[in-house]
């Protein structure tokens, strides 16, 4: 058994197929200043050229996986594109007198080393698309018109076995073919990885240098996207239990196809509507098909991510427009522009800082950016005029952030009204909990918004001060701490006393552990990511209220998280 990390779920078996890696040859001439000129067209060139290829890869992965996995090829663009890369190009070959080769492959070494040496997960694995954009462009400087990788085994089913897997080669991997994926290189949030869990296909990183010497062609592997483990021509014992796992997963995703009609109601009647997080319309399509009937949380910035301008009016209001009419009036929920902290975004200067948690992000961005606030505004109340939908704001803290983010909102109406211009002037807009301060004046906030969303990720991780991104103080991020179980009780006695209705919309509504939690408080609505809709559907049908309410209540009680989690453990224990 070899230990590394699962980054995309599910169990592969099968016969690897080693990808040792090719180093290009870059040539080292020296270039006279009068050759510049002539440098810089090649360069030019090279990048018309791999900008085609990568529109004609985005659209095949859009019909292959969706649109959102497709616009991981929009950040290529971007880079691609990006002035600032180009003048980089130029000044190398200026001052070192270097032929476009060396000056493109050194400018690409130096911007993906200065995101390397960022701590946020998400932006250092972007220095990987940006030696795939650059490793393109050179491609086309030496001549090389063949893929990026080569081909894999056409006629069988193969794991694949390399240093790392960019988004291009990914394209070129023959994925009816490929049962799973080991690199060296490469996180949950690499591009890759997301690309893999879309098409779900297991993949497991961070394999150790030594192992994958050792790994041969034709080795029988087994991959464990779940728990990240690899194991290298394992005993016909291990094959076979491996395989009834398989095969108890593909009943259990039977199964739970079986219930996508049921509707979410306790076995002593009490009903708690199961929603979707979704980032994209892709995701939507799958919610649909997955019988999921609305929307607790369309996350709007990734719209703005992974390009290289903020998406103007009309852009946002046509992904608004289509997500409202494909959803035909069930409950669609949009969040306002949530960027800052660990969502940084390029083209949107925000100030360094200590603490970026703690710092410029959400509602406090909106109000600073009034501009990017009011676009956003008038594209979500436009789609409003094609069906209901309602306004989330983000990290509100204080009443008087939220009163002036409703001022903004009702600017921006009578702006609409006075152009003529449909929309919605009656939208429902609620609040996020995920701020102890909002929390803790949840009376007073139920007051003046519609309704009420507890964000459990960000509650907890301010509640309990714990970084949830930082490995050292991982095990203290504990969502069953009483202190995070209390407040969240404080927030739904005060929507109740309000009359508002609450929602769940941070990981732990995607634990069915947890649903006698939100059973007992009277939670009206949990969202979760699409693939754990149905699980929990599933869990929520099986269980009872009255025991729910009882174990919640016993849980109440407690003072540790190990205490809470017995208590709830109960609701669970055949009666």
């Amino acid at each position: 058994m070899n230990k590394a990390i699962g980054v995309s779920p599910g169990i592969a078996i099968g016969r690897a197929y080693v990808l040792t890696s090719s180093e290009q040859h870059i040539p080292e001439r020296t270039m006279r200043d009068a050759d510049l000129t002539e440098e810089l067209d090649r360069v030019v060139a090279g990048i018309h050229q791999s900008r085609s290829e990568l529109e004609s890869i985005r659209s095949d992965i859009r019909e292959l996986i969706g649109e959102e996995e497709a616009g991981i090829f929009n950040a290529h663009l971007a880079i691609l594109e990006d002035p600032i890369f180009l003048n980089e190009v130029r000044e190398i070959m200026k001052l070192r007198s270097i032929g476009a080769e060396q000056a493109v492959q050194q400018a690409t070494d130096k911007f993906a080393n200065m995101f390397e040496l960022l701590d946020d997960d998400y932006m250092r694995e972007r220095a990987d698309d940006i030696r795939d954009v650059g490793n393109r462009l050179l491609k086309h400087l030496l001549g090389d018109t063949g893929v990026l990788l080569p081909e894999m085994p056409a006629d069988e089913p193969y794991i694949l076995v390399s240093k790392e897997v960019t988004p291009s080669g990914f394209v070129n991997l023959g994925p009816h073919n490929l049962l799973g994926i080991v690199t060296a290189m490469g996180g949950k949030t690499s591009h890759t990885a997301i690309m893999a869990r879309a098409m779900g296909i297991p993949m497991v990183s961070g394999l150790d240098t030594r192992l994958q010497r050792t790994i041969q062609s034709g080795d029988l592997l087994i991959v464990d996207g779940d728990a990240g483990l690899i194991w290298v021509n394992p005993d016909g014992g291990l094959v076979e239990e491996y395989q009834h796992r398989i095969e108890k997963l593909e009943e259990e995703r039977h199964s739970l196809q079986e219930i996508i009609s049921y509707p979410p109601v306790t076995q002593d009647g009490r009903r708690l509507e199961i929603l979707a997080n979704i980032s994209s319309l892709s995701e939507l399509d799958r919610s649909i098909e997955e019988g999921v009937p609305g929307v607790g949380l369309f996350r709007t910035e990734f719209l703005f991510m992974d390009r290289s301008s903020v998406p103007g009016e009309e852009e946002q209001y046509e992904i608004y427009r289509e997500a409202v009419e494909k959803h035909r009036g069930n409950p669609l929920v949009f969040r306002a522009l949530d960027i800052g902290g660990d969502k940084a975004i390029s083209y949107i200067a925000l100030p360094e800082e200590e603490n970026p948690s703690l710092g410029l992000r959400a509602v406090r961005i909106l109000l600073t950016r009034k501009d990017l606030f009011r676009i956003q505004l008038r594209a979500i109340l436009r789609a409003g005029a094609h069906g209901p939908i309602r306004l989330l704001l983000p990290m509100v803290g204080s009443l008087e952030e939220l009163r002036e983010a409703k001022a903004v909102i009702q600017d921006v109406k009578q702006e609409l009204q006075d152009e003529g211009i449909a929309h919605d002037p009656a939208i429902p807009v609620g609040m996020m909990i995920e701020v102890p301060a909002a929390a803790m004046l949840a009376d007073l906030f139920a007051r003046e918004v519609d309704f009420f969303s507890i964000g459990t990720n960000d509650l907890v991780q301010y509640v309990l001060a714990v970084d949830r991104m930082n490995e050292a103080v991982a095990a203290l991020y504990e969502p069953y701490h009483p202190a995070v179980l209390r407040l969240i009780r404080s927030t739904t006695q005060a929507a109740q006393q309000a009359g508002i209705p609450v929602g769940v919309c941070g990981e732990l509504a995607g634990d069915p552990f947890a649903l006698p939690i939100w059973l007992g408080l009277g939670v009206h609505e949990i969202s979760m990511s699409v693939q754990s809709c149905l699980p929990v559907k599933k869990a929520l049908i099986g269980c009872s209220a009255e025991r729910c309410e009882a174990a919640l209540l016993a849980a109440l009680g407690c003072s540790t998280a190990a205490e809470v989690r017995e208590q709830l453990s109960l609701a669970w224990e055949e009666a």
